[in-house]
């Protein structure tokens, strides 16, 4: 087998593994079945619809052809080698493990276009089925290819979780999205188009609200240093307008403004000139009230009043024949 395939023979000691999520716990026989029979003619319609039956990179290719050649077991092959496999039999160990790749296969495709590549997501689900292997107890009376299926899917649920989202997720979060998908997917098919939260809510009897929530967590987030790709260097940040930053025409607006603003105001006696700069903070000072620019330039209240009156009414006539109005000189 080339350096491209999986390995499937050896178990992974670092792996990833909810060892609290014990099969007592959380494993449901029933319900995973009644699941399975359901998603089967929709998971095979889901990947004619998204072209994952088209041709796969080769490796893919070459690890799909080689696992076929894998035979299945039957009922009883498969609590022969179960059992010989928990007294630590390595050929009975391996046995199960080739002989259950295929179904590895079967629940990757389902989670195509989820941010993994096909071979990733086969890769994390063998982890799965390794440890599945390894806890299987064949006298508790049900199919292995039942019991493997809920740690094929947690190893790949949880690879999608750390592996393809910018901000991770709690696991029960995700396990909780992924039933509102599962529906949304369910009625899209019903519907003939996207469900909107409303009927997803009223299918799975959640409030409105909180499918909006969850369903706003799989919206694609993005790191601002991701890089652009080909040739270039540059990352998303690079490239991102500053919303809050005046582009070109606005900054070459605004400093013909100020020029102007300059020159209207030395069209105006020097009283009037210092009192309308101090009071609306133009030609660098501060903006001020009636009675700190009258307490700075040693007048009262009343009387800087007066010439701020008789500086703006001179200031509007001066606009008005540029065909401005007197808001212009204090926009910001």
């Amino acid at each position: 087998m080339s350096q491209n395939t999986l390995k499937v023979n050896e178990l992974h000691d670092d792996a990833d593994f909810d060892e609290n999520a014990t099969e007592a716990e959380s494993f449901d026989e029933k319900a995973l079945v009644e699941e399975e029979a359901s998603e089967s003619d929709l998971a095979e319609e889901e990947l004619l619809s998204q072209g994952v039956t088209q041709r796969v990179l080769d490796a893919t290719q070459l690890y799909l052809g080689e696992i076929g050649y894998s035979p299945l077991l039957t009922a009883e092959e498969e609590v022969y080698f179960a059992r010989r496999a928990l007294r630590g039999d390595v050929p009975s160990r391996r046995r199960m493990i080739e002989s259950n790749l295929r179904l590895v296969v079967k629940i990757a495709r389902r989670y195509s276009n989820r941010g993994l590549a096909l071979l990733d997501l086969i890769e994390e689900g063998n982890l799965g089925l390794i440890r599945a292997v390894e806890k299987f107890d064949p006298e508790r009376g049900f199919r292995f290819s039942t019991y493997a299926t809920w740690w094929i899917r947690q190893t790949i649920e949880r690879a999608i979780m750390n592996q393809t989202r910018t901000i991770r997720l709690p696991i029960h979060i995700v396990k909780e999205l992924n039933v509102y998908l599962r529906t949304a997917r369910e009625l899209s098919h019903k519907l003939d188009h996207e469900p909107s939260a409303e009927e997803i809510a009223e299918q799975l009897d959640k409030p409105v609200d909180d499918v909006s929530r969850m369903l706003r967590l799989n919206e694609r987030i993005t790191s601002v240093d991701t890089p652009l790709g080909g040739d270039s260097e540059k990352a998303l940040l690079d490239i991102l307008a500053d919303e809050k930053d005046n582009g070109p025409e606005d900054t070459t607006q605004d400093d013909d403004m100020k020029q102007s603003i300059v020159k209207w105001l030395f069209e105006l006696n020097a009283k009037q000139r210092e009192v309308l700069a101090r009071r609306f903070g133009l030609l660098g000072y501060e903006a001020a009230t009636l009675e700190d620019v009258g307490r700075e330039i040693g007048l009262t209240r009343e009387r800087v009043r007066q010439i701020q009156v008789e500086g703006l009414r001179r200031l509007r006539e001066i606009l008005q024949m540029q065909g401005l109005s007197i808001e212009a000189l204090f926009r910001e």
